[in-house]
């Protein structure tokens, strides 16, 4: 699949959330006239950068992985908003932020030709925010990376294991979930683990919980050596108060692990049939959840097996094939 008239904002590729979303892409729809710029692509000023280069570019139309649209383009273009998080989300969201989503990205879901989101939570969300036509908004999903699967080598730290990937922002919900691990009394057996490096304010919680010995952090860590940290968990918890997608879900799926994820949001609609559900707000919620999980080796097994078969939902080629699907739809074809 090429689109050769049509430009992408190629600025949005890496290892993150939509830089994860922006590679698969590129990777499989092979664009070929690309923008590219050393700043961040989330700003004003990135949003006149991209309508600039778009009128000089040779271009016929514009596809944007990313929320950011080409400010002052004629042509027409087609972008992807993940979530509102910057405006559902208290810890990630401010005056300037709610003010540049009034002000460039609610008219340009007006503007644009389509737009693409990642469920239908963030669909649903986008039209009532926006107050546009609901066939405007269109969901492309998300897919599993190739690394996530059953046979990969489970991670074998010396002691068993819960996993959370996260990244320390508020919405990810950690205090609780630390909360509960240490009201759950299963820290006498295994550990929590948690991808990244800790904050002063979750070892503050740690320490007051007793659980300095029994809380770990990977640090930074390949996509590899994230699914086999999956692969040897007990379960996979990831009670996020928010989540567009929730990529954790489907990953540790396709991995074969057990899932305890939120009951809010998009995660049901990841997680479907195949997982535990809690209130992300209630900490007993959480540790009963993964009380259950450690002590049935019969539901442990059940959430696998169904797990495997939900994460085959998920795949790029199916999320590049949709996205095409909506790009021949431009006036550049």
């Amino acid at each position: 699949m090429q689109h050769s008239h049509i430009a992408f904002d190629s600025r949005w590729i890496g290892q993150h959330g939509i830089g994860r979303f922006a590679t698969e892409l590129q990777d499989r729809l092979n664009f070929t006239c690309l923008f590219t710029d050393a700043g961040h692509p989330s700003s004003f000023v990135s949003s006149v950068k991209l309508g600039r280069w778009l009128a000089s570019s040779g271009a016929k139309a514009l596809y944007s992985p990313g929320y950011i649209p080409p400010s002052t383009s004629r042509l027409p273009f087609v972008f992807t908003i993940h979530d509102l998080n910057h405006l559902d989300v208290e810890h990630n969201s401010s005056a300037l932020k709610k003010l540049f989503y009034q002000l460039i990205i609610r008219p340009a879901v007006h503007q644009a030709a389509q737009v693409l989101t990642v469920s239908e939570f963030s669909r649903r969300r986008i039209i009532d925010w926006a107050g546009c036509q609901p066939e405007c908004v269109s969901v492309v999903g998300n897919g599993v990376s190739d690394v996530f699967h059953s046979e990969v080598a489970p991670k074998q730290p010396g002691f068993p294991y819960f996993f959370c990937c996260s990244n320390r922002k508020g919405h990810k919900n950690e205090q609780r979930l630390v909360r509960a691990f240490g009201h759950s009394g299963l820290h006498r057996d295994s550990k929590l683990v948690f991808t990244g490096t800790t904050t002063p304010d979750l070892q503050r919680l740690i320490h007051r919980e007793g659980l300095e010995q029994k809380v770990v952090f990977t640090g930074r860590i390949s996509e590899t050596e994230l699914a086999s940290w999956y692969r040897g968990a007990i379960a996979t918890v990831f009670p996020s108060l928010y989540e567009g997608f929730g990529l954790p879900v489907a990953e540790s799926m396709a991995c074969g692990t057990p899932v305890i994820t939120s009951r809010i949001s998009s995660m049901p609609e990841v997680g479907a049939g195949a997982a535990l559900y809690v209130d992300p707000t209630d900490t007993e919620s959480i540790a009963t959840a993964m009380i259950a999980v450690a002590g049935s080796t019969e539901l442990s097994d059940t959430l696998s097996a169904k797990g495997l078969i939900q994460a085959r939902n998920f795949t790029w080629d199916r999320t590049a094939e949709l996205v095409s699907q909506a790009l021949e739809k431009l006036p550049a074809h």
